[in-house]
């Protein structure tokens, strides 16, 4: 059977319009309460939750493609490059060049896309890799690019990309599409047309899903006017199967209803996870105004720790031995300490004795 590239109807991709309907209505919607809470944070909260969503976007988006990178290291990066203080301190080439990425994605969303733009993303993500060949190019090797899995004596070939003789034309192609539709098509599938587009023609020798996700990004962003804070590799690595059966789905075909219905459908519960993580810093600024004065350093410490962990918390709920762990006190302090958050509703609490775990208040936090 052909893979997609193959098919006489390539890159006329077909959809259901009206399926999409709904869901692009909604992405517009939540934009708006983002941008609504956004606008309610300080200058400098709005600093910090840039940093650290940008940090975890570049984390995710690494980690979908099996590479670790260190938090602190793409934190102290990305902090770097927006001019903010930070610890200095050498930053590893991996996490130093997707961090280049990120920021150049939110600062220059509004560039027009061009060669020169994904070639020097290319350099960004692999320039530090001396197993990459061609660094900063569209691959020009004449064998096969397959995505394989299984033994290497008999592997399973999920897909094979366009010959890099063609790639020069379908680059080009793809650009202009990329271009012309900027003010023609709807965010939502205009952004999963351009990713299914960019990874089925597959140009560089590595790279591409990360690459493909950042057009994805800049394309949103296009279409509103303004950076996307969006969690899109987070949500996405949140099941990675989901992810790449869409994607497979596809390969075959130039019909991609189920691709944007999974693409639109993970980029609306990308803006939840986004809107949370602002909703939270607003909750958090409330939180100390309305209890940091009562609260003591050993307390702070500790609630400002629950904060960091963001709105999921610490996995497994907080326990008196991290209570002991971060403000090295006794541990009859520690219980008095406690008891007295429990009594002021700064913490709620679950289970008894040894599994006796605390919460942050969220009536409290959100009030």
């Amino acid at each position: 059977m052909l893979w997609n590239w193959e098919r006489d109807d390539w890159p006329n991709f077909t959809y259901d319009k009206e399926a999409l309907t709904d869901l692009e209505n909604r992405f517009l919607q939540e934009s708006g309460r983002f941008l609504g809470a956004f606008k309610h944070l300080s200058k400098n909260e709005r600093k910090s939750i840039t940093v650290n969503l940008i940090s975890e976007e570049a984390l995710k988006t690494s980690e979908i493609e099996g590479e670790y990178l260190n938090r602190e290291s793409l934190q102290s990066s990305i902090r770097k490059q927006f001019g903010l203080q930070t610890e200095t301190g050498k930053i590893p080439p991996s996490e130093q060049g997707v961090a280049e990425m990120m920021v150049d994605l939110y600062e220059n969303y509004d560039a027009p896309l061009e060669h020169e733009t994904l070639f020097g993303w290319h350099k960004m993500l692999l320039g530090s890799r001396k197993m990459i060949q061609e660094i900063g190019r569209y691959r020009t090797s004449s064998g096969a690019m397959q995505i394989v899995s299984g033994a290497v004596q008999k592997p399973k070939v999920h897909f094979e990309a366009p010959p890099s003789e063609s790639l020069p034309s379908e680059m080009k192609r793809f650009i202009h599409w990329f271009q012309k539709t900027k003010n023609g098509l709807p965010a939502l599938t205009r952004s999963g047309i351009a990713h299914a587009y960019f990874v089925s023609i597959h140009p560089f020798e590595d790279g591409n899903g990360r690459i493909g996700r950042a057009i994805s990004e800049k394309a949103l962003a296009e279409k509103l006017g303004q950076p996307t804070l969006i969690a899109l590799a987070q949500t996405i690595e949140k099941n990675k199967k989901a992810y790449y059966s869409a994607l497979h789905d596809i390969n075959k075909t130039n019909e991609i209803t189920s691709w944007l219905s999974y693409f639109a459908n993970t980029v609306l519960e990308a803006q939840m996870a986004t809107l949370a993580h602002v909703e939270f810093s607003i909750a958090k600024a409330k939180f100390f105004e309305h209890l940091g004065p009562q609260l003591n350093d050993r307390q702070t410490k500790v609630i400002r720790k629950l904060f960091e962990a963001g709105p999921e918390g610490f996995t497994g709920g907080l326990s008196a031995e991290n209570y002991l762990a971060i403000t090295k006190t006794s541990r009859a302090t520690a219980t008095r300490d406690l008891t007295d958050l429990l009594k002021k509703k700064a913490l709620r609490k679950t289970g008894e004795l040894k599994h006796t775990r605390y919460y942050l208040n969220h009536s409290l936090v959100e009030a």
